[in-house]
């Protein structure tokens, strides 16, 4: 694979969705397949134009379903494989995420949002963050990242494939047409300063073909690629750790899928990523996710400095597995938890949840089609203040 044409250290003036193509290309995928979709095409177009350059495949599919397969085939040939798409097309990956979760494919989708639900309209929106979880048949859990920047877009990118080796699960980079279309400085760094994880495989680790379990052996389990000699059956069935499907029980349907959800949810403190600003003395406070965080932020600094409300900010960054145990760490006693979304508020329902003994009052602000303004927000806050 030729590293001549990945991007030098340095400062570039990019768009959120060519920045993921170039922080997928840094984390080492090589295989994009795809399907053109607004807000997410030059998602697309960027791989089509620079996968080749740099040693690897890029293959337009003909549609969202037969992308998200190609990942699964590509993943257990050895490669970190990328599709790129939108809230529609999203939908249809969902049989592929699920046969992804039982059999252990790392693989990463870029669901840049649009409205919905049908075709919905072709500007911004967060509407697919449950359906990023449970948007699939079945038990199981995996990972979904929102960022908020054009270098987010490469970071969590770059994330998204690290953790998609490291757990063996498909990520999801949760982002929307906002940030997908902006476009700022990206800072690429070093190649040497930048953290690449790859998955573990059973020769590495000593261990024979025919002592290997392809789904067993340990909570993560190793993974051996298709044509290295070790036998490996992937299929979408309730399985034994050999990966073999005969002698079905209810005791090995449990035994199967659980082990594969316990080790999302019960890693959730090293997985999860939050970030917290004027948490000191809050008696107010603004959860927020993905491009609304950015006006979210704004709204928090000009009601704490023009009007003195003693209000804190936290952003989501891994929206699943959900960080409950950490919000209930970091979260005081407070009176009321804003939630700015753009959707009628789906983020709400877990984060009240979780916090239904922390605030006395929870507080969907919601956009429609657009990102929130600093004006919006603070709107609404000043609004529930003087009740």
């Amino acid at each position: 694979m030729s590293n001549s044409h990945m991007l030098r250290p340095g400062s570039y003036y990019f768009q959120g969705n060519e920045a993921c193509i170039e922080g997928a290309i840094m984390a080492g995928s090589r295989v994009y397949a795809g399907y053109p979709i607004t807000p997410a095409t030059e998602v697309m177009e960027a791989a089509a134009r620079r996968f080749p350059q740099v040693g690897g495949r890029f293959i337009q599919m003909e549609d969202e379903i037969s992308s998200a397969c190609l990942l699964i085939g590509a993943s257990w040939g050895g490669a970190k494989a990328l599709t790129g798409t939108s809230s529609p097309g999203f939908s249809l990956m969902q049989e592929a995420i699920s046969f992804g979760i039982i059999s252990e494919t790392p693989f990463v989708i870029v669901d840049v949002q649009r409205p919905g639900p049908g075709q919905g309209y072709i500007t911004s929106g967060q509407e697919d963050v449950m359906q990023a979880r449970w948007g699939h048949h079945g038990e199981g859990s995996l990972i979904a990242l929102a960022p908020s920047s054009v270098q987010e877009m490469f970071d969590f990118t770059i994330l998204a494939f690290n953790y998609a080796e490291q757990w063996r699960t498909p990520v999801i980079l949760l982002a929307d047409e906002t940030v997908g279309h902006m476009r700022k400085r990206l800072k690429i760094p070093p190649l040497g300063e930048i953290n690449i994880v790859n998955r573990k495989k059973p020769q590495e680790m000593g261990i024979r073909p025919e002592d290997y379990l392809p789904f067993g052996g340990s909570e993560v389990p190793l993974m051996a690629n298709w044509g290295e000699g070790y036998n490996v059956n992937v299929v979408g069935l309730v399985h034994q750790p050999d990966g073999h499907v005969t002698r079905y029980s209810p005791e090995l349907d449990y035994q199967c899928i659980d082990r594969k959800l316990r080790k999302i949810e019960d890693n959730v403190d090293k997985i999860a990523k939050i970030d917290t600003r004027f948490m000191a003395d809050i008696e107010h406070l603004i959860i927020c996710y993905g491009t609304p965080s950015r006006t979210a932020l704004e709204a928090v600094m000009e009601a704490r400095e023009e009007k003195g409300v003693p209000i804190g900010y936290l952003r989501l960054i891994t929206l699943w597995p959900f960080p409950e145990g950490m919000l209930r760490k970091l979260i005081p006693q407070v009176d009321t938890i804003f939630v700015p979304e753009m959707n009628l508020g789906m983020m709400m329902h877990p984060i009240r949840e979780a916090l239904r003994d922390k605030a006395k009052r929870f507080v969907s602000i919601p956009s429609m089609g657009t990102l929130h303004s600093p004006d919006l927000i603070l709107s609404k806050i000043y609004e529930e203040l003087r009740k």
